[in-house]
């Protein structure tokens, strides 16, 4: 088994061994034992508190080969607006909540609840249920913002 223990700097040009497609969930998880998508067994042993993110590059300290980090389309609301001034609002409404949430310019992204659907399509928000790759963000303290990895 492959004991991944690092992330390589964005942009790094290295062959890829293996991809991993993780959940958000899963992703949020430093050590932990997962199958490859070509069913190689890797186990995470990353600092705690590591959030992975699509296309992050994951290596081990003594083997050169590199597990490409994919995020796994999984059942999502995706809350767009109008006007930037509603999807604001309804940012700081999730927000309160503390609500795991993918910020974008023009949507914002969360796990189905319907509770929370019935909420923003009462603030005048369109929500779709959809199958997307989901990036909530890692909160202010993460190691990553939003703003190093495309959506």
């Amino acid at each position: 088994m492959l004991t991944l223990t690092r992330r390589l700097p964005p942009n790094s040009t290295v062959a890829i061994w293996s991809t991993l497609t993780l959940t958000a969930d899963e992703r949020s998880r430093s050590r932990h034992c997962f199958e490859t998508d070509d069913h190689q067994e890797v186990y995470l042993q990353l600092p705690r508190g590591t959030v992975l993110y699509h296309q992050d590059l994951l290596v081990a300290e003594t083997d050169e080969r590199c597990v490409q980090v994919v995020a796994r389309p999984e059942p999502v609301m995706t809350v767009t607006a109008s006007v930037p001034h509603a999807l604001l609002r309804a940012a700081y409404h999730l927000g309160n909540r503390h609500v795991p949430l993918e910020v974008a310019a023009t949507y914002l992204r969360l796990a189905p609840d319907p509770v929370l659907k019935d909420l923003l399509m009462q603030l005048g928000l369109q929500v779709y249920e959809e199958i997307k790759p989901f990036q909530p963000e890692s909160g202010a303290y993460g190691h990553h913002s939003s703003h190093d990895h495309a959506h």
